[in-house]
């Protein structure tokens, strides 16, 4: 597999990071790189909706399933969970990849997410993201969401990530995969 770097977005302080232009059939499976996401807020989650409409609406139906382990850094506590309240079923409201990033200097999550074939108009889009989040609870939670957008008949062409409250930085790379 090749990846090309199609663009990258710096957030310092922002409430929401989108990538509306460059998600057509150029490319069969694209993957965006989280490095560093740090929220202004403390204890919140980052999420992100695909869109139909170039960005004007983020609100596609999704179905997906959300599972993850923990560490506490005192060896306090650790698992594995199955997250039925941060899955969705049918829902077309953001989709949570990882829960309760901390707001402290050592604090904030990395990961990737993968999207394929978003500009099929047969199949539903497939994706996937895995990622590492130090938590303002002083523990490591590595989350793995799956799922995939309802909407056969669209082209799924613009994303947007945010936190479930306030604003964030860190970086975000798309690329197109081939």
């Amino acid at each position: 597999m090749i990846s090309t770097l199609i663009t990258t977005n710096t957030e310092s302080g922002d409430a929401t990071s989108s990538f509306t232009s460059s998600i057509d059939a150029t490319y069969d499976h694209y993957m965006f790189v989280f490095t560093d996401i740090a929220p202004a807020n403390n204890s919140v989650e980052f999420q992100f909706n695909g869109s139909i409409d170039g960005g004007s609406n983020y609100n596609v139906a999704k179905t997906t399933t959300y599972f993850s382990v923990h560490h506490q850094e005192d060896d306090g506590d650790l698992g594995l969970n199955y997250r039925t309240a941060d899955d969705l079923a049918q829902g077309t409201g953001f989709q949570i990849i990882t829960t309760a990033i901390g707001s402290g200097s050592d604090e904030s999550a990395a990961g990737v997410l993968h999207l394929f074939s978003p500009s099929s108009t047969t199949y539903l889009k497939h994706f996937w993201s895995r990622f590492s989040t130090y938590r303002s609870t002083d523990e490591l939670w590595d989350t793995f969401i799956a799922g995939y957008f309802e909407d056969a008949d669209d082209n799924i062409d613009a994303i947007q990530f945010k936190m479930g409250s306030g604003n964030f930085d860190g970086v975000i790379q798309m690329y197109g995969i081939a």
